[in-house]
């Protein structure tokens, strides 16, 4: 159900500040559960945002992963309330970003955002 763009700022600022910030990556669409699609790499990082804008949440700083687990590709981030286990708040994705295991990838500021419809 779209809303409008206001009504999804206050939303998605809501989620953020009752604390849904633990960004977990996922290699395609990750569900209604948020669990569909796990990135080997489980290691969860706390995504920065300012107000939501337009519908959306944008990630404000990188988010440094350390000697990834697995060779993949990363499209989509869920978001939990706590870094392990925790609930399900949404779904999003980033800009793809291919990584080897054992890399330090980084996802960059801008590249992790969580939308909502926004009635048009």
């Amino acid at each position: 159900m779209p809303v409008s763009a206001a009504a999804a700022n206050v939303m998605l600022d809501a989620l953020y500040a009752a604390g849904y910030r633990w960004i977990k990556l996922h290699t395609g669409d990750p569900g209604p559960n948020g669990t569909a699609n796990a990135a080997a790499e489980t290691t969860r990082k706390q995504i920065t945002s300012a107000a939501a804008s337009g519908g959306a949440l944008t990630s404000t700083a990188d988010m440094d992963w350390t000697a990834v687990a697995g060779t993949e590709t990363w499209r989509y981030i869920t978001v939990w309330s706590a870094s392990t286990g925790g609930t399900f708040g949404a779904s999003g994705t980033i800009v793809p970003k291919s990584v080897t295991a054992g890399d330090n990838p980084t996802v960059p500021a801008g590249s992790a955002q969580i939308t909502m419809p926004v009635a048009a």
